[in-house]
């Protein structure tokens, strides 16, 4: 079920993972604990992203939007967009921003490799590829799986990655780090480098 309150009360749907997936219905619900950022991850990582005020931060597959939301919560000063191919997601991304009252946050129903990455300073990554590997827990069926697209996107984000500017952020949450350029250089990081943060030279 959706729960609904005002922007007045918003604040309370941040004091904990649990209280905020209730503005999710109960199978997205279920999906929280191995596809969306838990909140303590989120503010770590908006707290490097969004170390300037005005800067735009892209999350390369955002799913139902929870790193996006939760960081426009925590680090406002920035603009925070979201790119996912699953077109449900994108909904229930949009109808949690409309309930929190949340502008500095948008949606992208797409593949990342639509996007021109110059139109983002700083980047979010929560291995949003590991869905093509055998054996791993997906989120759905209504997309392709393979192995091969998963070193597809890994090439192409490398590719897209390495053409950003020096000082461009980078922050990766279980990464296997096969889409991270050598130029990109390991600045910090938490929970014994699941997390990691990463600045282009």
């Amino acid at each position: 079920m959706f729960y609904t309150l005002s922007k007045q009360s918003s604040d309370k749907w941040f004091t904990s993972d649990a209280w905020f997936n209730k503005l999710y219905p109960s199978h997205i619900q279920t999906l929280a604990h191995r596809h969306w950022t838990p909140l303590n991850i989120a503010k770590m990582a908006a707290g490097f992203l969004a170390a300037d005020d005005n800067v735009s931060i892209l999350d390369i597959g955002s799913g139902v939007g929870k790193f996006c939301l939760s960081a426009a919560y925590f680090k406002p000063g920035a603009v925070y967009y979201g790119v996912e191919q699953r077109k449900n997601l994108v909904q229930y991304a949009n109808n949690a921003a409309s309930q929190l009252g949340l502008e500095n946050v948008n949606f992208i129903h797409g593949n990342f490799t639509q996007l021109s990455f110059k139109n983002f300073d700083h980047f979010y990554f929560y291995n949003s590829f590991y869905e093509n590997l055998v054996d791993t827990d997906k989120i759905d069926d209504s997309i392709d799986y393979s192995g091969e697209l998963y070193h597809y996107y890994a090439r192409f984000l490398y590719r897209q990655l390495s053409n950003t500017v020096s000082g461009t952020r980078l922050c990766t949450f279980h990464s296997m780090e096969d889409e991270i350029p050598r130029s990109f250089c390991e600045v910090g990081g938490a929970l014994n480098g699941l997390l990691k943060f990463w600045m282009k030279l």
